[in-house]
């Protein structure tokens, strides 16, 4: 078995021509080969569910059997269990699959299997030695993904570290991008070839993807557990970029939103661990791109969540039909401003340049703290500073009650990176978020009232007495889910009960 670790990286119309004439490679003759794949899996794709690609691939006059078991690839770089061996057209033999569950697991599955996509590319190959101990393969590939009479184009860098450290690869990758100026830039990629295969020969494409838990491994230090939980969280938010640049649904918005919510929360809770110059340089770079979907994401909410009730309540109302037409124009937009982000250089030298920075962290004595003891003093930072501000309730305005929401998400996006450091605490967890739904919805509706602010007249109406009204009720009743919230005892505190102590304490 063989681990591969590789950039991939998409290449913009045009960029081929572009790179070929970087120095690195204009100065060497590549090796030139035509790559043709057959992809197979049985008809009701185990293969697939199990994040598994077989294919039988025609390399000059060799045929040779691979297997690949993957994680999800994160800024662009993935790791493969890789097997590959040499067998005769059209055979299936995996005795050189070392890892016998997995062998006896395709063996059953032999008589089953079938051809369910191809790619058919060729591949320009240069081995280069950027460092001493360090071997790099640069493989440009252009050519087509074909199945069931489709085929889509493929033009993809890929950067195989053969031997080194895997900065190695974002250091190349940068210079290579050099190469296309300043209008474009390498991207990377989170799917494979046989991720694009699959969504050709199924003709589904992957729905909106949510945050998926990543446990921590206590045995971690503060900073790799800050680099591991980056990681997923440029996982969440690539899994997302396409449905959201294609304009497929809502949904894709929000989630690319709240991987970046969820990442900038993220730098702010390891910010003792983080070099400055680090922090420095990736703070704005975030908030900026988050900011640029925000109107999209609040035109959506107003469409799906509060006009619907409006629209219920008072239905025939000219002046909600008038506003549902200036709603979905301002949203139609919003998200061409949200695909034009996401698909500008500017954008991609973003995931590249932060994965680059991310791999290239070392470790400060600083950081060499158990991470449990690190994740109970974060949390209870957090947990603090929110409870500061639910005391004073009764004293803020709307402004302070968007601090308050923040906080407790914050304090939820915590929880979400360090409880696995920091023991279960389900019912804290539970509490937290039905208090942040609530905030949520009052967000909603100021945020509403200040979107409608420029169309609407400046005197009370139907539509502005609606939404102060449901204000009203909401805020009634958000004194219960604080109180809630403030009676459950965090699951980091050694000792039960001191939560509730400080609750009371505090009222």
């Amino acid at each position: 078995m063989a681990l591969e670790t590789e950039l991939k990286l998409r290449l913009p119309p045009g960029g081929a021509a572009r790179l070929l004439r970087h120095p690195l490679l204009a100065g060497s003759a590549p090796q030139r080969q035509r790559l043709l794949n057959t992809y197979y899996d049985t008809p009701d794709l185990e293969l697939l569910g199990q994040r598994m690609a077989l294919r039988h691939r025609r390399k000059g006059w060799d045929w040779l059997l691979t297997v690949k078991t993957a994680n999800p690839a994160s800024g662009g770089l993935a790791r493969r269990n890789e097997w590959e061996a040499k067998v005769a057209p059209g055979q299936f033999d995996f005795s050189h699959v070392d890892d016998g569950d997995l062998r006896r697991w395709l063996e059953k599955r032999t008589p089953r299997l079938e051809a369910a996509f191809t790619t058919d590319f060729t591949r320009l190959a240069w081995i280069v030695e950027p460092a001493p101990g360090t071997r790099i393969e640069i493989a440009l590939d252009r050519g087509t993904i074909q199945s069931k009479g489709q085929r889509e184009p493929l033009g993809e860098l890929e950067l195989e570290l053969l031997a080194g450290p895997e900065t190695a690869l974002f250091a190349l990758a940068r210079e290579l991008s050099t190469a296309l100026g300043e209008r474009q830039a390498l991207h990377p990629v989170a799917a494979s070839k046989a991720e694009r295969g699959y969504a050709l020969f199924t003709g589904r494409r992957s729905p909106p993807q949510k945050a998926r838990p990543a446990p921590l491994e206590t045995n971690l230090t503060p900073l790799a557990a800050c680099r591991s939980a980056a990681l997923d969280c440029l996982q969440h938010l690539q899994a997302n970029e396409a449905g959201a640049q294609r304009g497929d649904s809502p949904e894709y918005v929000h989630q690319v939103r709240v991987a970046i919510r969820r990442l900038r929360s993220l730098l702010k809770l390891f910010a003792p661990v983080l070099p400055e110059a680090f922090r420095q340089r990736w703070t704005g770079p975030w908030r900026d791109l988050g900011r640029g979907l925000g109107e999209a994401r609040n035109w959506d909410v107003f469409l799906s969540e509060t006009l619907p009730p409006l629209n219920a309540a008072f239905p025939g109302v000219a002046e909600l039909t008038r506003l549902e037409r200036h709603a979905n124009s301002r949203s139609q937009a919003a998200h061409l401003a949200v695909r034009r982000l996401l698909g500008s250089p500017a954008y991609s030298r973003l995931l590249l340049e932060f994965s680059a920075d991310l791999f290239a962290l070392g470790e400060e004595p600083a950081s060499q703290r158990p991470l449990a003891d690190f994740a109970a003093r974060r949390l209870d930072r957090r947990a603090r500073q929110a409870s500061r501000l639910a005391r004073n309730l009764a004293e803020l305005d709307h402004a302070g009650r968007h601090r308050l929401r923040i906080a407790f998400k914050k304090l939820r996006y915590a929880i979400e990176f360090l409880a696995p450091a920091g023991g279960n605490g389900a019912p804290y967890a539970q509490s937290l978020a039905r208090l942040q739904e609530h905030l949520g919805r009052l967000n909603d509706l100021a945020t509403a009232r200040e979107l409608l602010a420029p169309t609407l007249p400046a005197r009370p109406g139907l539509v502005m007495g609606w939404l102060g009204g449901r204000s009203d009720l909401l805020l009634e009743e958000l004194p219960a889910f604080l109180e809630d919230f403030l009676a459950q005892t965090a699951p980091w505190e050694k000792s039960p009960g001191k939560r509730n102590k400080t609750a009371k304490r505090s009222g």
